[in-house]
């Protein structure tokens, strides 16, 4: 019976061993695997980055005209702000004159107003 036990015994030890070789094996083939995929992948980082570079050239290019028509317009609004002043001013005189116009004048009734 102990040569029974002592073969059970290496054929278990043995069964391991193969085991652990396998799970080794595995492990190194799915870290090579990754390693692989990971150099994949930054090869075709690589590959975009003119892509990445043009459109970083672009957005900047957008934001420069966006800030230009944005300074423009704030120029075309201070110059509507100033002629609404200026026809202010304009339709005050106007109405102005035409008040003087009417002191004067015999034929209007101031009593009506």
């Amino acid at each position: 019976m102990s040569d029974t036990v002592a073969m059970i015994v290496v054929v278990v030890v043995v069964v391991l061993v193969i085991a652990l070789v396998a799970w080794q094996l595995a492990r190194t083939k799915g870290k090579e695997h990754r390693a692989h995929e990971a150099e994949e992948l930054r090869r075709q980082a690589a590959e975009r980055s003119h892509e990445v570079e043009q459109e970083q050239q672009n957005a900047a290019a957008a934001q420069a005209a966006a800030d230009q028509a944005r300074e423009q317009a704030e120029i075309a609004e201070a110059q509507a702000a100033e002629a609404r002043a200026g026809l202010a001013h304009s339709e005050a005189q106007q109405e102005d004159t035409l008040r003087e116009a009417d002191r004067l004048d015999p034929s209007v009734d101031h009593r009506k107003r």
